[in-house]
């Protein structure tokens, strides 16, 4: 959780963007260039929308354009096995902090009875 709340904080020049997103901001600058050609801030203001880098976007887009876009790997079963794997350790840490928060509270109790 820690981790979740760091990257958060992060300014877009020190983030590592998800292929989904970097996919979708190109896909709408893309979209947004053949719609209206003439419109110079369709990057800036996808990069805003999405919260990502504008030079990253930008970078994005000419790689795309070029054709030079880095190829991406399939979803192999490694990928998704580690993907289910990561899904289940978050579930199981918070069952964990659910449980130490249980434990905390009953033995607090135990010890006011034991006081009695």
């Amino acid at each position: 959780m820690a981790d979740e709340n760091h990257t958060k904080h992060q300014s877009p020049s020190q983030r590592r963007y998800p292929p989904e997103i970097k996919e979708r901001a190109v896909r709408l600058v893309l979209e947004l260039k053949r719609e209206d050609p003439a419109d110079h801030n369709v990057i800036s203001r996808v990069a805003r929308q999405l919260d990502v880098g504008t030079e990253s976007l930008r970078t994005w887009v000419k790689q795309a354009e070029r054709g030079t876009e880095p190829a991406r790997p399939a979803s192999s079963e490694k990928d998704q096995e580690i993907s289910a794997l990561r899904r289940q350790v978050s579930e199981l840490k918070r069952a964990n902090e659910i449980l130490l928060a249980a434990s905390s509270f009953f033995g607090a109790e135990l010890d006011r009875r034991q006081l009695k």
